[in-house]
């Protein structure tokens, strides 16, 4: 693809660890040229940032995995002349985003007031924890204490069970994507009435928007959503819907009628079940599938429930989803080469555009690597 569809915008990055960056990485991927304000003493504090002492170079690997595609430009911006730098920056840039605490990029005039006056037009994206008012404002914005608070974690995990949190950092991640959509609406606007934008955004905001069915029940219902006892998949679904062990390993089974279920798996126990008992008796049914299915392998289950058009699938690892030509034929991978020219196996941009993938193979920038380039030919333009 010749120009990407942000071809031509600058933003200025200044975040770190996964919620700001994963946004700034996505608008990279859409083309906007993303340059990272950073500390010049550590920089993104994600750089040393190790999963289980994974390094691609000086920086960690989970750095390089949000950050590819992007410039450095360092700068302390407790210095007057480095804030002086970065002011000149914004006079260029059609978009900013930070993910601080509120207050401090007030405390430094960067806010978005201040901002503003340097440049009027500037989309000014601001992730925090937990908003800009009330008694949560100033609790650290990180993933798992989000999720905490947040009530996901009780739909997760069985009946009985402790609190489960999601494997990832779910908060981050929708959080940043959610401010790529608000950023891009406000461009839109921009293009339409000349005006810049405030884009706000909190990951708990996230994380409420993302259990929208649960608390849609909640607030109308007044009763707090109950997970299975057994092989819960959803709190607000009926048997048989979750996942099963076999004698091989697992499969999941979403929505199913009990009797056409029944039939399929030959199991006599569920004959006598109906789509009335399918939520009413949710444990005792799926309890039954779950004794039965120990039978058999998941390739045995699985012919007899797709020869009845039923709904259900094998739970794979990483290893069987990587090597199945499903995986292969979506190209999803993609190659970047850190500075010391080791090579870098990453995801890409889940976006086609007119039938194009869109990858990039430049990695995530060294330290200021592109202080000079911005300070002589950015900074210097007309």
């Amino acid at each position: 693809m010749k120009i990407l569809p942000l071809e031509g915008l600058i933003v200025l990055e200044l975040s770190q660890y996964l919620s700001g960056p994963s946004a700034g990485l996505r608008l990279a991927d859409l083309g906007a040229r993303v340059i990272k304000i950073e500390r010049p003493q550590g920089g993104d504090a994600c750089r040393k940032l190790s999963i289980k002492n994974l390094w691609a170079d000086d920086n960690s690997l989970l750095f390089h995995t949000i950050n590819r595609n992007k410039e450095s430009f360092t700068a302390d911006l407790r210095k007057q002349e480095d804030l002086e730098l970065v002011k000149r920056l914004i006079q260029k840039a059609d978009v900013i985003t930070h993910n601080f605490r509120p207050g401090v990029m007030q405390r430094i005039g960067l806010d978005y007031k201040g901002v503003q006056q340097i440049n009027p037009r500037i989309v000014y994206g601001e992730i925090t924890g937990y908003g800009t008012a009330g008694p949560w404002k100033d609790k650290p914005g990180q993933d798992l204490l989000v999720q905490s608070l947040a009530g996901l974690m009780y739909t997760t995990g069985n009946d009985e069970s402790d609190p489960v949190p999601f494997g990832l950092s779910i908060a981050d991640s929708l959080c940043g994507a959610q401010l790529v959509q608000g950023i891009l609406a406000a461009l839109i606007r921009r293009h339409k009435t000349g005006k810049g934008a405030l884009v706000e955004i909190s990951l708990l905001e996230s994380l409420l928007d993302f259990q929208f069915e649960l608390l849609t029940t909640y607030h109308n219902g007044g009763l707090l959503p109950r997970r299975s006892s057994v092989n819960n998949g959803h709190p607000l679904l009926s048997a048989p819907y979750g996942l099963y062990a076999t004698a091989n390993g697992f499969i999941a089974i979403a929505m199913a009628d009990l009797t056409t279920l029944a039939t399929a798996l030959h199991c006599t126990a569920l004959s006598r079940y109906t789509a009335a008992h399918a939520f009413v008796n949710r444990d005792e049914i799926k309890q039954i599938i779950s004794s039965h299915l120990l039978q058999h392998s998941s390739q045995v289950w699985l012919a007899k429930l797709h020869e009845h058009h039923l709904w259900a699938i094998e739970v794979l690892d990483w290893k069987k989803l990587t090597s199945h030509t499903g995986y292969q034929s979506l190209h999803m991978e993609q190659s970047i080469y850190a500075a010391n020219h080791k090579e870098i196996r990453t995801t890409r941009c889940p976006i086609r555009i007119n039938g194009k993938i869109l990858t990039s193979g430049k990695a995530a920038p060294a330290l200021g690597a592109h202080n000079e380039e911005i300070t002589n030919n950015l900074l210097n333009e007309n």
